[in-house]
C-alpha cells in the first residue's frame, strides 16, 4: 500500500502554481494538446465553488456528470437523474466559471432516457444543457448512438461519447464490471469506437477497460481524444470523480483511485493541482493498481 508520504513524493512533485495564466480550452486546443502528446486533464463537478476552484488549479475540462445521481443525491445509480436535474447543475457550474473568468472546457451528462427515443429527442436534450452553459455534451453507448451523435455535430454540437462501462446501462451489463475483455468483446467496442468518431464525435470516455485495448484505441482514433477512467495510462487524458479523489466517496473506492486530498493535509486546491500534475507527468494512473 501506497502511504501518504510516497504518495506526495509521486503526486506532489513538480507542483504547478494554481494561478498560473492559460489560454481558454476549445476544441482547437485540445487538438493542439493532443498534437503534442499533452494529457487532457478532466474532473467532475456539480456547483459553483468546485467548478471555480478546479478552474484556478488548472483542470482543463470539467465533466458535470450524471455521477451526481449517487454523489449528491444519494441514488443507488444514475438511471434516476432527470434533464432538470442536469441543467440546474449544469448552469450552478458554469456562473462558477464566469466568476472566476474561467478557461476550462465544460461538458454536460445527457441523462437516461433523455436521448434515446429520436435524434430530435437527443438534440432537444442537448439544447437545455446547451444553453444552460455547457460547451459539450456526453452520451453513452456504441452502435444506435453514431447517428445520434453525427445528428448533433451536423447542428453544431459538440459530443463527447462513452464506451466500456457505461453506468447508464449498468443493469444490462450485469454489474460494475471491465469491459472489452476477450476478442469478441474488444472487436465489438473497437467498431463502436470508430463508428461513433466517423459520426463526428471529438471525445471519447473509456470507463474500465484493459489498458492494451484502451492504448490501441487511443493510437487508431486521430480526431477523437479517449479520456480514461480505469482504462490505463495510455489514453489520451484522464477523468475521476471528484469525491473519489478527495477520498469521500461513500461506496466501495475503485481500485484506480488515488486520494489526491490525503497528501496536501486538506488543502482542495493542492488536491486539483497535484491531480494535473500527475496526469500531465504520466505519474497517474499507476497501471499496477488496476483489476483487469
Amino acid at each position: 500500500m501506497t502511504t501518504t508520504t510516497e504518495a506526495t513524493a509521486v503526486y506532489g512533485a513538480g507542483k504547478q502554481s494554481i494561478a498560473a495564466p492559460r489560454k481558454p480550452i476549445s476544441l482547437p486546443r485540445l487538438a493542439e494538446m493532443r498534437a503534442r502528446d499533452e494529457k487532457i486533464t478532466m474532473l467532475t463537478a456539480y456547483d459553483a465553488t468546485f467548478a471555480s476552484v478546479m478552474d484556478a488549479a488548472g483542470v482543463d475540462c470539467i465533466l458535470v456528470g450524471d455521477s451526481l445521481g449517487m454523489v449528491c443525491q444519494g441514488l443507488p445509480s444514475t438511471v434516476g437523474v432527470s434533464l432538470e436535474t442536469m441543467r440546474y447543475h449544469v448552469e450552478s457550474v458554469f456562473r462558477g466559471l464566469q466568476r472566476s473568468n474561467g478557461t476550462t472546457w465544460l461538458v454536460g451528462d445527457l441523462p437516461f432516457g433523455t436521448y434515446h427515443e429520436s435524434k430530435e429527442q437527443a438534440l432537444r436534450s442537448a439544447t437545455v444543457l446547451m444553453q444552460a452553459g455547457a460547451h459539450m455534451v456526453k452520451l453513452e453507448g456504441g452502435g444506435w448512438t453514431a447517428e445520434v451523435v453525427r445528428f448533433l455535430v451536423e447542428r453544431g454540437i459538440p459530443v463527447c461519447a462513452h464506451l466500456g462501462l457505461t453506468p447508464q446501462t449498468v443493469h444490462a451489463l450485469g454489474g460494475y464490471r471491465v469491459q472489452g475483455k476477450g476478442d469478441e468483446a474488444a472487436a465489438l467496442l473497437r467498431r463502436h469506437a470508430h463508428e461513433l468518431q466517423d459520426a463526428g464525435a471529438q471525445m471519447l470516455v473509456l470507463e474500465m477497460v484493459p489498458e492494451p485495448l484502451a492504448t490501441s484505441l487511443t493510437e487508431e482514433l486521430k480526431t477523437c481524444h479517449t479520456i480514461g477512467i480505469g482504462a490505463g495510462k495510455g489514453c489520451a487524458g484522464q477523468v475521476l470523480v471528484l469525491h473519489d479523489m478527495l477520498g469521500i466517496n461513500l461506496g466501495r473506492m475503485p481500485k484506480f483511485v488515488h486520494n489526491f486530498l490525503a497528501e496536501t493535509q486538506g488543502d482542495v486546491k493542492q488536491a486539483f493541482a497535484n491531480y494535473v500534475s500527475a496526469v500531465k507527468s504520466g505519474a497517474f494512473p499507476d497501471d499496477a493498481k488496476h483489476a483487469w
